[in-house]
């Protein structure tokens, strides 16, 4: 019954999403691959994004746009487990701060994020999330996105794979529909920390890939731990084609507020 509730809201909203093309985004608030692991039922967390691209593009991917080189972008993430196989969440506020323009507001974005129940348990889990944002002038050149992110991987104890074939829409047409995959491969210690190698991608639209000299792809360096208290992942981002940004630093801390009166 919760596999069949998953799949109908999945295509529900799938089809919402892209009935209604995107252009190249500038920058990336959120540089995270989804494992399907979700806030336990009734637990509220605190997951907060902090991005520095000391090296990046110095075009801005359309006029009045945010300029990657030498910016910080960042977005406190709030979340909450409403089932076991449903976590909704809030991106609110995504701010920016560039050479060219300062510090400014981009926007805001409602998550729905579906997984098969205890993901982190399975040897092989699914799950989709979708995205919702409304965006400034200053961070897309469209008012109105959407993000479709099917969720694959596999724990293989200690390893895992996991791969997020990204779809983003700007609500124009299936042909439109923007390709931005990213992949997880990870070693797990006891010790609860973990050594990873992720690969962040855009070719473009599915109906007219960009040229691979045009693409975007970073390869990502990242060190995780899982605390009591806090989660902590930090990644340092290699840009492998002209299209990409040089160099990029990634900083994500998670709470849960309410675990331990929640669970006991």
């Amino acid at each position: 019954m919760v596999r069949s509730g998953i799949r109908w809201l999945a295509v529900t909203a799938v089809v919402a999403a892209v009935a209604a093309p995107r252009p190249a985004f500038a920058q990336a608030d959120e540089i995270q691959v989804y494992d399907g692991g979700l806030a336990a039922t009734g637990v509220f967390n605190l997951t907060l994004h902090n991005n520095f691209t000391p090296k990046g593009v110095k075009t801005p991917a359309f006029p009045g746009a945010v300029v990657p080189h030498g910016s910080w972008n960042g977005v406190p993430e709030w979340a909450y487990g409403v089932t076991d196989w449903f976590e909704a969440g809030l991106y609110m506020p995504l701010y920016t701060r560039d050479q060219s323009s300062g510090w400014g507001l981009d926007g805001f974005k409602l998550r729905t994020l579906f997984a098969v129940p205890n993901a982190d348990d399975r040897r092989f889990f699914y799950g989709a999330n979708f995205e919702f944002s409304y965006n400034a002038r200053r961070w897309d050149a469209t008012r109105f996105t959407s993000e479709i992110r099917p969720i694959i991987g596999w724990h293989l104890k200690p390893v895992d794979v996991i791969f997020n074939p990204i779809l983003d829409t700007s609500y124009n047409g299936f042909k439109n529909l923007v390709f931005a995959p990213a992949t997880r491969v990870a070693y797990n210690f006891s010790s609860g920390w973990a050594i990873a190698a992720e690969e962040y991608a855009d070719f473009g639209p599915l109906s007219d890939l960009s040229a691979p000299g045009d693409q975007f792809h970073q390869l990502y360096g990242v060190v995780n731990h899982s605390g009591k208290a806090l989660d902590v992942e930090m990644g340092i981002g290699i840009g492998l084609t002209g299209a990409s940004d040089k160099l990029t630093l990634k900083l994500i801390l998670s709470h849960d507020f309410n675990k331990r009166s929640v669970t006991r």
